[in-house]
């Protein structure tokens, strides 16, 4: 796994074949950031919340590309350890891992972020529901968005908050916004 772009671009971490995340493609990856370069000023140093963080591919992707605040959440204690590991590389400090189911955490925060990236496993029960449970707890700023990886059984075409579908190869990302009125 590699880091396609920032200060950590070309960076390398070793993810062990046994590990059963699947990291988002390079090819997926620099293109998600070139759609999100235009909903978010990564200049202006936002802040992310990186849910089902698996590897920490974006993550690491977030801190390159400038993010003075990445929260990341992952549930499994092998790919939390990973995580701090490759975050202990770097020597980075902005990055905030947290290990805990998401469904639990997210009521529980108090905070709002400019982008919220979650990749869920594809089959995951309640996967439709992230969009409304982010809304609802209002974890996005207001311009903030909210860019959701998934399979392509997955169709959010009739939810009201959808501003964008990419896919690339496999990867599909539905990408939603949270109008204040809509809270």
């Amino acid at each position: 796994m590699r880091v396609v772009a920032g200060k950590y671009r070309g960076r390398h971490f070793l993810v062990p074949p046994s590990f059963k995340a699947r990291p988002t493609t390079d090819f997926a990856k620099e293109n998600l950031f070139n759609v999100l370069r235009g909903y978010i000023d990564f200049t202006q140093e936002p802040t992310a919340l990186d849910l089902f963080a698996g590897t920490g591919s974006i993550t690491l992707e977030l801190l390159s590309r400038g993010c003075r605040r990445v929260v990341s959440v992952e549930k499994d204690p092998r790919h939390f350890q990973l995580i701090t590991s490759f975050l202990d590389k770097l020597g980075d400090n902005c990055c905030y891992p947290v290990r805990a189911d998401v469904f639990r955490l997210l009521p529980t925060l108090h905070e709002q972020f400019d982008l919220v990236f979650a990749d869920p496993p594809y089959t995951l029960p309640g996967l439709h529901s992230l969009p409304d449970i982010i809304r609802q707890h209002q974890l996005l700023t207001p311009q903030g968005i909210l860019a959701l990886e998934h399979g392509k059984a997955d169709d959010f075409r009739a939810n009201p908050s959808l501003v964008d579908t990419r896919q690339y190869g496999s990867v599909h990302f539905s990408l939603f916004r949270f109008p204040k009125d809509t809270a």
